[in-house]
Formats: C-alpha cells, sequence, structure tokens
C-alpha cells in the first residue's frame, strides 16, 4: 500500500536537509539534484527492496525508520541494520542490493535515479564529499556496533540502542538537546533480533529502566528520554 507523499516546496523545506547526502550542496547543486530526484511512501511492515533486487535508485530516508536483514540459506534472518532519516539507502555502482529493505513504520524517501546520481557524482563534488563522509559515519557505527553486540551487557546493550536512536532524532530538531522524545520505531521482538537477547530480557531491562527514570514510556511506544548523558552513563562507554 503506498501512502500519499506530502507537499516539499523545495529542498530548503526538508527536513533532513542538513543531514542528509545534499547537506553540503550550493544553489546550482541542489538544482542538479532537483532534475532527478522523486519521492517514493510505504506503509510500515512493506518490503522496499527484497535482497538481489535490481537498485533501480538510490536516496535519503525523509522520514520513518527501515531495517536492513539478511537470510541464511537455512531461513535464519538477522537484522543488520536501521536507517533512520538522514540516512542514506542503497549503493552507486552497484546494480543489485545485497539486503531486504523493510519500513518498520511509515516511510517517505527521497529517490534519485542511479545512473544520473553516479554522473552527478563525478561532477558534483559536494555531494561526493558528503557521500564519503557518510559511508565512514556507517562504518565507524558498524564498529561500535561490533562492541555493543559482542562486549556488553543485556542493559548496556538496550541503553545502547536507545540512546542511538534518541541523539538521531534529536539531532534532526536542536542539535544541543538534553533529553528527546521519539516513537520507538521497532517493536521489542525486532529489538532483541537485532541485539542477539530474547524477548523477555528487553522487557525485563526496559522496565528497569523505566523503573530507574532513565526513560518513560507507555503502551504506544512513545519513549521520552529526560537526561540523555544519564542514559550514555548506562551505555557502558563513559
Amino acid at each position: 500500500m503506498s501512502l500519499a507523499v506530502p507537499k516539499l516546496r523545495s529542498c530548503e523545506d526538508c527536513p533532513i536537509r542538513y543531514n542528509a547526502v545534499c547537506s553540503k550542496c550550493d544553489p546550482d547543486e541542489l538544482h542538479e539534484l532537483e532534475q532527478i530526484k522523486y519521492y517514493r511512501s510505504y506503509a510500515a511492515g512493506q518490503t522496499i527492496f527484497f535482497a538481489g533486487d535490481s537498485l533501480e535508485y538510490v536516496g535519503s530516508l525523509v522520514s520513518g525508520v527501515s531495517s536492513l536483514t539478511r537470510t541464511m540459506p537455512d531461513g535464519r534472518v538477522q537484522m543488520v541494520g536501521l536507517l533512520l532519516p538522514g540516512d542514506f539507502m542503497g549503493r552507486p555502482n552497484r546494480d543489485s542490493i545485497d539486503c531486504d529493505v523493510v519500513a518498520e513504520t511509515d516511510v517517505m524517501l527521497c529517490c534519485f535515479r542511479r545512473k544520473p546520481f553516479e554522473r552527478l557524482i563525478e561532477d558534483t563534488p559536494h555531494v561526493g564529499q558528503r557521500l564519503l563522509e557518510m559511508t565512514l559515519d556507517e562504518l565507524d557505527a558498524a564498529r561500535e556496533w561490533m562492541l555493543v553486540l559482542g562486549r556488553k551487557t543485556a542493559r548496556e546493550k538496550i541503553a545502547s540502542l536507545l540512546h542511538m536512536i534518541a541523539v538521531r532524532m534529536a539531532s534532526l530538531t536542536e542539535s544541543r538537546a538534553v533529553e528527546a522524545v521519539f516513537t520507538l520505531p521497532i517493536t521489542r521482538e525486532t529489538m532483541a533480533n537485532y541485539l542477539g537477547l530474547t524477548i523477555e530480557t528487553v522487557s525485563r531491562q526496559m522496565t528497569a529502566l523505566k523503573k530507574e527514570g532513565l526513560i518513560a514510556f507507555d503502551e504506544r511506544r512513545d519513549i521520552r528520554v529526560p537526561d540523555l548523558a544519564a542514559l550514555k552513563a548506562e551505555t557502558g562507554e563513559i
């Protein structure tokens, strides 16, 4: 099921304008991007790409959250990443995608046809530079996540995931936020899959963090983090 795409008058109105691949572009470069971009929207639970699909377009998440998963030959599934607003989806110069990409919430994408985008990277230094920065940031995040999965306790894993999402969501509106409010974009089952935990362990740790006042939540998955620094202290990194 497709959703209605919100109307954005220009790139200047875009909520991820200063986080996305176009964040360093000058007006002329934005105009070039405008010529090859279009919007797509997906309902929560809808598959955006299946692994092996032809990569006809790449793009940025304007709103919503998507998961990246891989399936082993015996049917086992592992979630390997989350795409949040501002993240880039797809890889230039690759013909296909190697993960299933699923909309965990309603998602809006700013898409660029892949071939024209590849040509634009060669001619537009600011786009290529920003894409390189984002790729290196993704590499750093993957290395950090190896530490989360390999060495952290269940409590530290939950705190790390919540802190990461809270900081990313807060960065879209206020760069120096002390607290954060967001809707948890994934179920506890998905959290368990992502973190290598059981659902029961996720629930116990979430409840413990709530009792200690580090987070607050209701049945609708709305999460409030009253003190980001206090939550970070529970990640084991300070």
